[in-house]
């Protein structure tokens, strides 16, 4: 009876702990490690020490360093087996004795990122980020009882916190690195300044563990921004950047003339966030997608993984065909006034600039500082990657030069054809007006494919970004994915649209 009484009693104890609030808990950590004003204060940090191997005891030197509002880096030696990793702002890098020296793409970059903000601000401006907040119940962390608290970021990375549930104290952290999930655990508490900081951290990055015991923390200290960028070791020369421009926006002129021989599809996924904390489908739309004279033009096809009925086909037909008829139109009104286009346009060639006119990433990023550039191999090429960032001296014309002029990110480029194979951007600020705002971390990456060895093309994209209409929020996730290229043209003839195949 006693037995069934203290099962019963740990039961209620552990459901009461799990049912605290998200937000309460985390309030209740602030408390613990010194106040959320005081937490708020630190700008930087730097910690120093000694790591060491659990599976062999190599042990060598450690540091860590984070500087507000996204640089971080850190690098330890075991051995003779070097490594480090960085963040600048704009890209992160990762480099070992084993695998060299590369930028993070993909899920991997992503995930980095996510740990960088966490790094420099922990949790406490999480709801301004759009991240999503949710309980994960109660567990035991190295016998005691814990408090989980899930962190969803608007791009769906999550990380799992958990808290003592006496202390409050941050325990330990589960934090995705692409494939994998890396865990912290935290011990040895001591205060700096004002602030309670863990001393003994044991760390597993897939089947190693490592226990890192640091030796001191410093808080706002003068931290130099070159030592988050990506290292220079290569002692081959580099392009020229403006000639590299020139090159790169060259060639998508013929890009463009290619693409008008090509169709291909779009797969619009639409996702979201749920309570849980788990990024979920929410829609897909598939499309056709094919060029006119330097247009896009775009025909539904499948939404949510089911064909078109007839009439909606039908209603997507006639859609198409008013589609060309105004680039017809648009085109006949431009050459009228092109002597006097080709006097005031400023970089465009020329070319139609209405909606649904390509934008090549040179022009894209004319408004940019390019920096950091370094030679890397990529999806088996070699490829020309760098940095890139606001130019404050620029003095843009159009909407979506003032738009692209506020990002900063990466570019990867095919050293051999000179054509973009990938671009990551974040805006740095809000953009727009009164009636439609992009909020500041809004992001985009494209990634693309060589088709045919003889152009790169889409294959897959990844924007979220929330917007601000008049006084309400909309956020956007999407993962967009291209593919089944053909060649192909559009004609018009009998006031229908065909797709006809190329031999």
């Amino acid at each position: 009876m006693k037995f069934k009484f203290l099962v019963f009693y740990l039961l209620v104890l552990a459901l009461s702990v799990s049912a605290q609030s998200p937000s309460k808990i985390l309030s209740q950590a602030n408390k613990a490690l010194g106040g959320e004003k005081v937490l708020k204060t630190i700008r930087s940090w730097e910690a120093t020490g000694k790591i060491t191997r659990k599976s062999d005891n190599a042990s060598g030197a450690y540091q860590a360093f984070a500087s507000n509002p996204n640089y971080y880096g850190g690098k330890f030696d075991l051995n003779g087996f070097e490594y480090s990793v960085g963040y600048n702002g704009k890209s992160g890098w990762i480099r070992d004795s084993r695998n060299g020296l590369r930028t993070l793409t993909g899920d991997s970059a992503k995930d980095f990122q996510a740990e960088v903000v966490h790094r420099n601000t922990r949790w406490l401006n999480a709801k301004a980020d759009k991240s999503k907040i949710t309980a994960g119940g109660g567990v035991m962390v190295n016998g005691k009882q814990a408090n989980v608290v899930n962190i969803t970021t608007a791009k769906g990375v999550q990380i799992k916190l958990f808290f003592d549930a006496a202390s409050g104290l941050l325990v330990r952290e589960e934090i995705p690195q692409g494939a994998i999930v890396k865990s912290f655990d935290y011990a040895d508490y001591r205060k700096v300044g004002n602030v309670m900081e863990a001393f003994l951290i044991t760390t597993k990055v897939g089947d190693e563990t490592f226990e890192i015991r640091l030796d001191e923390i410093k808080h706002n200290g003068q931290i130099a921004k070159n030592v988050f960028d990506f290292p220079q070791i290569s002692n081959e020369p580099l392009p020229d950047i403006k000639t590299l421009l020139d090159e790169i926006r060259a060639n998508a002129d013929k890009v463009d003339q290619i693409l008008e021989n090509y169709s291909y599809t779009e797969l619009r996924i639409d996702r979201e966030v749920d309570k849980a904390g788990n990024l979920i489908e929410k829609s897909s739309e598939k499309k056709l997608l094919t060029f006119f004279k330097g247009y896009r033009i775009s025909r539904l096809i499948e939404k949510n993984g089911k064909p078109l009925s007839a009439s909606d086909q039908a209603k997507e037909d006639k859609d198409v065909e008013k589609q060309v008829n105004e680039i017809e139109k648009r085109i006949a009104e431009k050459e009228k006034k092109q002597i006097n286009q080709r006097d005031t346009d400023s970089g465009t060639g020329g070319q139609p600039s209405g909606e649904g006119q390509r934008i090549t990433i040179a022009d894209a990023l004319k408004g940019s500082l390019l920096v950091n550039p370094r030679r890397e191999r990529f999806k088996g090429i070699d490829v020309i990657v760098f940095d890139y960032e606001p130019n404050p001296a620029f003095k843009p014309k159009t909407r979506n030069e003032k738009l692209f002029a506020l990002c900063n990110g990466a570019v990867w480029v095919d050293a051999k054809t000179k054509q973009v194979v990938r671009l990551d951007a974040v805006l740095t600020q809000s953009a727009g007006n009164f009636l439609a705002k992009a909020k500041r971390g809004a992001s985009f990456s494209l990634e693309n494919e060589l088709i045919n060895n003889e152009i790169w093309l889409p294959s897959q994209a990844d924007v979220n970004l929330s917007i601000k209409i008049l006084f309400a929020g909309i956020n956007i996730n999407n993962l967009i994915k291209y593919g089944e290229y053909s060649k192909a043209r559009v004609e018009v003839q009998d006031s229908k649209v065909d797709e006809i195949k190329k031999p």
